[in-house]
């Protein structure tokens, strides 16, 4: 249940605050003052999407919070539009709107007016006849088969639009492939190869440079000796034995040095023969880099890649004298997998058709007929169905498409009826967008009674124009708008009967209105 909603700048509301309470809670109010507002919100909080223009006028962003009781604990969330931008929390802590609609989206259906408009659409319906399905099995199977032709087909388009094109792009990858592998790198080589070409490029003067050094240290190093005597000397003198340390220390230094030198000295490489083998690595991998990559990991990368796609491209070619037969395989599996879909299609359709026609009976059919109508189509990734929903207000009339033989007030009810048959009600709250445009009279009282009697056990939210709807509430809201801001508050006793006398003539204060409102009030307590 919704215990409690706060909306903040949104649209023409500044702020709101509403506890709707459990049974049937109707919204009212005049034309343009923001009620469907308070729907938007709920839109909101299911994480769907949101846009810059819900923000009002009280400032740069427009918020959405709302308490709710699930098995005993509280939920809570909210949701904020700043600078075009949506964030969203649940139980105060930040959420994606994936996470609200994973969390909140289950426990809201929202049933707008303009859902009439679906009711002529064929994915629309289709949609609606497949939650009615018993087992998703079907689908699922038509879905993998036609997915497997249509994969076939692919390849065909591609062997049968140029084969030769393919034969050509087996050669140059197959090429490519075993130019990579025939240079015979290895992830590392090219650092190797980049300091032995140093190493051996300079050999020369690397050489020269360490025989004149060692030279030198050789010359310092009796010099060094007497130094280190003096310093001896001096640091007894002084009774300091670190300098007598540190002296040392200088002294070990230099000698392992010079040692660490003559080694270097003796591993410098001046073969010429290998300088040449060296660079002309150097300038093969740098010609791979040219054509394959910025780098050896890039090259060695797009050699795998290469070889790969030969493979794949050989198994095509391998293939392409079997594709047809393959093709008319698949055309059979995907032919039987429609006609299973189909089956199941027509008795998900009469279930959803006598569901339906229960519903209207009760919103004031006599002998209402609804029809889930399937006719053979080209197959799509959705099916080899036409479906449309077909509606006679009476049985003793010719049944027609929906969208065609519908009046304004019927269409309203054959929305509600379809979408309580493909289990609507199943949502713990329900909330219905106007849903009961262009209908009245004994039609607008038998909706106030299926309403109520849908909200038996669970909340339902109804912003409705209709007096006869709106006095089976258990708790009622008006929206009243002053300028460019609107204002909620809850009503009751007197104000109820005002409300209710606007609603019916169009005169709050009328006493021939509020005496006919609280007739409807007595009717419908007793309904």
């Amino acid at each position: 249940m919704l215990d409690e909603l706060v909306v903040s700048n949104l649209g023409v509301l500044p702020h709101a605050q509403l506890e709707p309470g459990p049974g049937l809670v109707v919204v009212t109010g005049e034309t343009g003052t923001g009620k469907t507002l308070l729907l938007g919100a709920l839109r909101m909080l299911r994480g769907e999407a949101v846009r810059q223009d819900h923000v009002g006028g009280a400032g740069d962003e427009a918020k959405a919070e709302g308490r709710f009781l699930v098995d005993g604990q509280e939920l809570t969330a909210t949701r904020r539009i700043v600078g075009g931008r949506s964030r969203a929390y649940l139980d105060g802590l930040m959420a994606s709107a994936e996470a609200l609609a994973e969390r909140v989206g289950p426990l809201i259906e929202v049933v707008a007016q303009h859902e009439q408009l679906s009711l002529s659409n064929a994915a629309a319906v289709r949609r609606l006849v497949d939650s009615m399905l018993e087992d998703p099995a079907p689908l699922v199977e038509y879905r993998e088969a036609f997915r497997v032709r249509a994969d076939l087909y692919e390849q065909r388009e591609l062997l049968g639009g140029d084969r030769r094109a393919v034969e050509r792009e087996v050669e140059m990858t197959r090429f490519q492939a075993d130019e990579i592998a025939a240079a015979g790198f290895v992830e590392g080589d090219d650092e190797e190869l980049a300091s032995d070409a140093k190493r051996l490029r300079n050999a020369e003067a690397i050489t020269e440079a360490i025989v004149e050094a060692t030279n030198r240290l050789e010359q310092a190093d009796e010099t060094l000796e007497l130094a280190y005597a003096d310093v001896v000397r001096v640091g007894r003198l002084l009774d300091d034995s670190q300098l007598e340390q540190t002296a040392g220390e200088v002294l070990d230094g230099l000698r392992t040095l010079d040692a660490d030198l003559r080694r270097a000295a003796e591993g410098i490489e001046s073969d010429s023969g290998r300088l040449t083998d060296v660079e002309s690595r150097v300038a093969l991998l740098g010609e791979l880099k040219r054509k394959y990559g910025s780098t050896l990991a890039e090259v060695l990368e797009y050699g795998h890649t290469a070889a790969e796609r030969a493979a794949e491209l050989t198994r095509l070619l391998a293939d392409a004298e079997l594709i047809d037969e393959k093709i008319a395989a698949a055309e059979q599996v995907l032919a039987g997998a429609a006609d299973r879909l189909s089956a199941a299609r027509r008795v998900a359709g009469e279930s959803l058709s006598a569901a339906t026609v229960g519903h209207l009976r009760e919103l004031g059919f006599q002998d209402p007929l609804m029809r889930v109508n399937l006719e053979p189509a080209d197959a799509t990734q959705h099916g080899a169905d036409a479906i449309s929903l077909w509606f006679a207000s009476d049985a003793s009339l010719r049944p027609g498409p929906v969208g065609k033989v519908a009046s304004g007030g019927e269409l309203s009810r054959i929305v509600l009826a379809t979408r309580l048959a493909a289990g609507v009600a199943d949502a713990p709250i329900i909330a219905f967008d106007e849903i009961d445009a262009g209908i009245g009279g004994a039609t607008a009282l038998a909706m106030g009674r299926k309403l109520a009697a849908l909200a038996e056990g669970k909340q339902i939210l109804c912003v409705t124009h209709l007096p006869q709807v709106a006095a089976f509430a258990e708790t009622h809201f008006v929206v009243t708008r002053d300028g460019s801001t609107a204002s909620v508050h809850e009503v009751d006793g007197e104000e109820r009967l005002e409300e209710l006398s606007r609603m019916l003539a169009g005169l709050p204060d009328s006493e021939r209105g509020r005496s006919h409102a609280a007739e409807l009030l007595t009717l419908a307590s007793g309904a």
